[in-house]
């Protein structure tokens, strides 16, 4: 049954969340502070779309119909009627909180509060609301509309209604589900790339290796689709970073620590596809 799903955040992540609801015929609010960035996440969302049909995976007429089916807004009142909400802003505990507190005002009892990040507690965040048992983690993975997997979170008082309710959702608009009973920071995913990106920098760092011999070894030797340093240029460099510094502030374990060069990069803007520049170097 379609509802009416609120996605706050229109960057990468929060537009393919966006494209794949409306694709499953939900009805979807996109949210963020400008309306540049509202615009350029429309225009991502059609490109996107556009590339489906011309693979023929899409019809026109679909595309059309999803297209409409998405509402774009600075009012973050409109969330208020949504079934489900789904935070997709920058991946920092206060911005998170902030939003929470935010939609913990504006929106209905009955809703479900979903946060994308891959990262941080989501008994962190749920802590600032009136109902953390409506809080949970949903964790996509970029690109959204091709990437088939999503991260369910259960926070420490998240009840199994809500998780239930999320994994209704995630799945509806087909992707497959695996469920983080406890809630350590990273999770299962974020905590499994950070430890093999944060090597692998390492390695790139300590002249051991280039950073195109890293991610092939990755690849031939492991199978992966995409090295760890390529992985990271996609998400961005300063997203891995955050990510990086989340696991260690909680488990204050080595191998989650950003190494020099990690935080170098960020600081120069060399953060990867968006800028194209990162551990490579993208023409497009």
């Amino acid at each position: 049954m379609a509802k009416k799903l609120a996605v706050i955040g229109a960057g990468l992540m929060g537009s393919g969340i966006a494209q794949v609801a409306a694709q499953a015929g939900h009805d979807v609010i996109l949210r963020d502070v400008g309306d540049e960035a509202l615009e350029r996440a429309r225009g991502a969302i059609r490109t996107s779309m556009d590339r489906f049909v011309q693979k023929g995976r899409l019809a026109v007429e679909d595309a059309d119909a999803a297209m409409g089916r998405i509402t774009a807004t600075t009012d973050i009142d409109a969330a208020a009627d949504a079934d489900i909400v789904v935070e997709a802003v920058f991946e920092s505990i206060e911005i998170k909180r902030d939003v929470f507190t935010a939609l913990d005002n504006v929106c209905r009892d009955d809703a479900v509060l979903a946060s994308n990040t891959s990262a941080i507690p989501i008994t962190q965040i749920a802590a600032v609301t009136q109902r953390p048992e409506s809080v949970v983690g949903t964790h996509f993975f970029s690109p959204v509309p091709m990437m088939a997997l999503c991260e369910l979170v259960r926070g420490y008082k998240t009840s199994d209604l809500t998780l239930l309710r999320a994994r209704e959702f995630a799945e509806g608009v087909g992707k497959t589900c695996i469920v983080v009973n406890r809630d350590v920071a990273g999770f299962v995913t974020t905590r499994l790339i950070v430890a093999l990106s944060v090597e692998a920098a390492k390695l790139v760092e300590t002249g051991v290796a280039s950073a195109e011999d890293v991610d092939i070894a990755c690849k031939l030797g492991f199978g992966h689709a995409m090295g760890p340093l390529q992985t990271m240029d996609l998400t961005g460099v300063d997203i891995m970073v955050n990510a990086a510094r989340n696991i260690y502030t909680d488990t204050q374990d080595e191998k989650f620590y950003p190494p020099e060069t990690m935080a170098r990069m960020v600081i120069a803007g060399d953060l990867g596809r968006k800028t194209g520049r990162g551990w490579h170097t993208y023409d497009d």
